[in-house]
């Protein structure tokens, strides 16, 4: 009787799960993709809340928090700036001094006037520290914000009038390095900003623990929480399955072939 399943078959049977599974791991292209010790690019110019220009990069010049949300955002990213205004509340790090914050909307529909708005709601949250000078709220242009999101890995998907994107904060040192990633939607550990801010400061990056927790789980902007990921999940599993059969018809091959 011949077995059921030959070497060709079963080099076709691995080929379709590998296939497969990178499908299902492509099919969720939205998330951050992490750049760490790269530098942001030098010729990012955005447009702050009283309309002035400025070279991002240029005008880093101590440990940078970067919020990357849109203005009129109806899920997460309100909570991200009131998490992230609380933390920054109970530090005993002083924004001006030690740190500063970058809040730059990914929408290029969006301009200074509601820029400005937002930047009044939430520099009141804060009780200490320059946030006039120092927590600034950025609008660009389409082309501008794409290179930003590529530099730093964060992707994002416009449905309609909306988004769909992940919360993230990304600290940058003052030489314009990606130094850390901290992930949450609605709460921020104040020890974890202030280290995050010590180690931008001295040019150091930072691994990120909950990597694998944002591996596993996505953003549901409709329930406005996280929710198991089963695509990256199940392609994963398959990518390991496929892995495992192709080591053990390599080692099945090489018995053989001695035992001719």
């Amino acid at each position: 009787m011949k077995p059921f399943l030959n070497w060709k078959s079963t080099g076709f049977l691995l080929i379709a799960l590998v296939t497969t599974s990178f499908s299902l791991l492509a099919q969720d292209e939205l998330g951050v993709y992490e750049h760490l010790d790269e530098y942001i690019s030098d010729d990012l110019i955005f447009t702050d809340e009283l309309y002035n220009e400025i070279n991002l990069k240029e005008s880093i010049d101590k440990p940078t928090i970067i919020s990357l949300v849109y203005y009129e955002c109806p899920g997460i990213c309100s909570p991200l700036l009131n998490g992230l205004a609380a933390a920054m509340d109970k530090t005993d790090i002083e924004m001006g001094k030690d740190y500063q914050v970058y809040t730059i909307s990914f929408s290029h529909a969006e301009s200074p006037p509601l820029a400005r708005k937002k930047k009044k709601t939430y520099q009141k949250l804060v009780s200490h520290g320059d946030t006039e000078n120092s927590w600034k709220f950025f609008t660009g242009d389409s082309t501008t914000i794409s290179r930003l999101l590529d530099d730093v890995g964060f992707k994002v998907k416009k449905e309609g009038k909306e988004y769909i994107h992940p919360g993230t904060l990304i600290v940058i040192s003052p030489k314009g390095k990606i130094t850390r990633y901290l992930y949450g939607s609605t709460y921020f550990m104040p020890f974890d900003i202030k280290m995050a801010i010590v180690e931008a400061a001295n040019e150091k990056s930072g691994p990120t623990i909950n990597k694998m927790l944002k591996f596993c789980f996505s953003y549901d902007p409709d329930g406005k929480k996280y929710v198991l990921n089963f695509t990256k999940i199940s392609g994963s599993i398959i990518l390991f399955i496929a892995l495992v059969l192709l080591g053990t018809l390599v080692i099945r091959g090489r018995k053989k072939i001695k035992s001719q």
